[in-house]
C-alpha cells in the first residue's frame, strides 16, 4: 500500500512567522530600521507579516502602541547596572552604548526623543522609564539627593540626546572635496559673519562622534563629580 501523501505546503504559508506581540514588534523595527517612521502604518506592517493588517490588533492596540513597544524593543537593548558603585564608569558606559544605539537604529531616534514630550510620565510604557528609576538608583546610591539626582538625570540625557541628534545630522555636502570649507559648504557663509565657524571648518569636518561624545562626558562627570564631594 503506498504511503499517504502529505498536504501540499505553500513556501508563503511555511515562512510566515507565528504571530506574537514579540514578533509584530520586531517586524515594525526592521521596517523603520529600513526605511523610517512614516513607513509604518498598520496595513504595511501586515504585508510584512503577509497577515491581514485586522489579525495585528489582537497583539497591540493601534499604531501608536507600536511605537511605543518599538521604543521599549530598543531601549531593552541599553544594560544599566543600579548597583554598580563606580557610578562615573556606569554613566560614561550607558553614553557610549546609547550612542551606539542610536546608530544601529537612527529612524528611531527622533521617536525615542519627541515621543515622551505628547504623554504623561506616569502612562508612559514602563521600558521606556526603567533606565530612568535606574539612572536615579545609580546616583541616589552614590551620595546625590534625590531631587538632585533627578536634575543630574536631565542633564544627562538632555546631553546625551542632542549629542546624538548632531552626530545623526547630514552635514557633509560634497564628501569628495579636498577643501573642508567646500567639503561643509561654509564657503557659502558671509565671511564678515562668520569668521570663527568659517575658521573651525578642518575641525568640524574630522567630526568624531565617539571622541566628542567621552569628552563632553568627561566635563558632565567632573563637574558633577565635584558638587558631590562638596555637598559630602
Amino acid at each position: 500500500m503506498p504511503p499517504a501523501e502529505l498536504p501540499e505546503v505553500h513556501p508563503a504559508t511555511a515562512s510566515k512567522p507565528r504571530l506574537s506581540r514579540e514578533v509584530v514588534l520586531a517586524a515594525a523595527l526592521a521596517l523603520i530600521d529600513a526605511e523610517g517612521l512614516d513607513a509604518l502604518t498598520m496595513r504595511r506592517l501586515g504585508q510584512e507579516l503577509g497577515r491581514d493588517p485586522m489579525g495585528l490588533y489582537r497583539y497591540t492596540a493601534n499604531r501608536a502602541a507600536v511605537l511605543d513597544g518599538v521604543s521599549e524593543l530598543v531601549l531593552n537593548e541599553l544594560a544599566i547596572f543600579p548597583d554598580d558603585p563606580d557610578w562615573q564608569a556606569q554613566l560614561r558606559r550607558i553614553a557610549h552604548d546609547l550612542r551606539e544605539l542610536a546608530l544601529r537604529h537612527p529612524n528611531v531616534v527622533p521617536l525615542l526623543v519627541t515621543r515622551p514630550l505628547s504623554t504623561p510620565l506616569g502612562l508612559r510604557p514602563l521600558g521606556t522609564l526603567r533606565p530612568l528609576e535606574q539612572i536615579l538608583s545609580l546616583l541616589i546610591d552614590a551620595g546625590f539627593a534625590p531631587a538632585d539626582a533627578l536634575h543630574v538625570y536631565r542633564a544627562y540625557y538632555g546631553y546625551l540626546y542632542g549629542h546624538i541628534l548632531n552626530e545623526l545630522q547630514e552635514f557633509i555636502v560634497d564628501p569628495e572635496e579636498n577643501e573642508a570649507l567646500l567639503r561643509l559648504g561654509l564657503h557659502r557663509l558671509p565671511p564678515k559673519e562668520f569668521p570663527r565657524l568659517r575658521a573651525l571648518a578642518p575641525v568640524l569636518v574630522d567630526y568624531d562622534g565617539m571622541a566628542e561624545l567621552d569628552e563632553g562626558i568627561t566635563i558632565l562627570l567632573s563637574g558633577l563629580a565635584a558638587r558631590l564631594s562638596s555637598r559630602a
